[in-house]
């Protein structure tokens, strides 16, 4: 065999092997048995919207009589939410007023009071830092019906209970939401960019808010998306703090009527119980999704280096 023959035969073989396009090491591998788990979990997350969707569509009657994952012969959603907006002269618009004040004020001022303490511990060097690490990290793990009782004497001891700031006010305290700020502006704000608008004459709240603020924007979001539903779902305390059902939240209101609904004297107000929770989720599931691409760049962003 000539030198040129071994070299066609050669480079015939480079072109058959070029031409199997060998799998990339990078490229994400497909696992069959993972598939099947985020199928099941997925459905495990997703039957009990369906189900609250179908059954707001039905009536009292139509509830106990029919499969509850499928529609009822009568179709009486929209005459549902009529019925749950008007009942008792429209106290559930009171308990979504309420819950968008404790979610405004509560989950607005905790996201504020979070990225302006948490910028802080990571970009200003002071005596006590250490100290205060500890403790942030120490209210993170005490869990927050351990806290109620004492929050609910000295709340009583002060005359806030049954009022609209005995829900605010804890709800403004975020250790999780603090630390999370803490470790994302420790590298999405380069110090050096600090230095240089300190060197041009820029205050320190100058620099926040036109330098600073934009960098941790991920950040901040992810804190708010993590508030707004804490806040949204709180039932504990409000249940302990609240005697008056005008301050009552969507989530102790909801169980209110069902404890009505299913009680010794129960009412047929069943329907409206599960009309009103699906009315309850849509504005949180809407936030969710809207925030969604912000809440994983900032999870991405504030556990890499960059």
């Amino acid at each position: 065999m000539t030198t040129a023959d071994a070299s066609r035969r050669g480079g015939g073989e480079g072109r058959g092997a070029r031409g199997r396009h060998p799998v990339s090491p990078l490229r994400p591998r497909k696992s069959v048995a993972f598939t099947i788990l985020m199928v099941l979990l997925a459905i495990y997350a997703l039957v009990p919207i369906l189900w609250l969707v179908i059954n707001s569509t039905k009536t009292q009657a139509g509830l106990f009589s029919s499969f509850g994952l499928w529609f009822d012969d009568d179709f009486v959603l929209f005459q549902n939410i009529w019925e749950t907006l008007t009942y008792r002269d429209g106290i559930f618009l009171r308990w979504l007023g309420n819950t968008l004040l404790y979610v405004v004020v509560g989950a607005g001022g905790a996201t504020l009071l979070a990225t302006l303490a948490g910028y802080g511990l990571a970009k200003f060097r002071f005596a006590g830092r250490r100290a205060i690490f500890a403790v942030v990290l120490g209210a993170i793990a005490v869990p927050g019906t351990a806290l109620a009782v004492p929050t609910f004497l000295l709340f009583s001891s002060l005359g806030l209970t049954n009022t609209p700031w005995a829900i605010i006010i804890p709800s403004l305290i975020s250790p999780f939401g603090l630390y999370l700020v803490w470790v994302y502006a420790v590298d999405s704000v380069p110090t050096e960019l600090l230095e240089a608008a300190r060197m041009d004459g820029a205050g320190e709240f100058r620099t926040f808010f036109t330098i600073s603020i934009r960098l941790l924007a991920p950040g901040i979001v992810t804190v708010l998306l993590f508030t707004v539903v804490a806040t949204w779902n709180n039932y504990f305390l409000p249940l302990i703090m609240l005697s008056d059902p005008a301050w009552y939240p969507l989530t102790v209101g909801l169980n209110q009527w069902s404890a009505q609904a299913t009680g010794v004297s129960a009412q047929p107000i069943y329907n409206l119980v599960i009309t009103g929770s699906l009315l309850t989720i849509i504005p949180i599931v809407v936030a969710f999704l809207g925030l969604q691409r912000f809440w994983q760049s900032g999870l991405s962003a504030g556990s890499v280096k960059q």
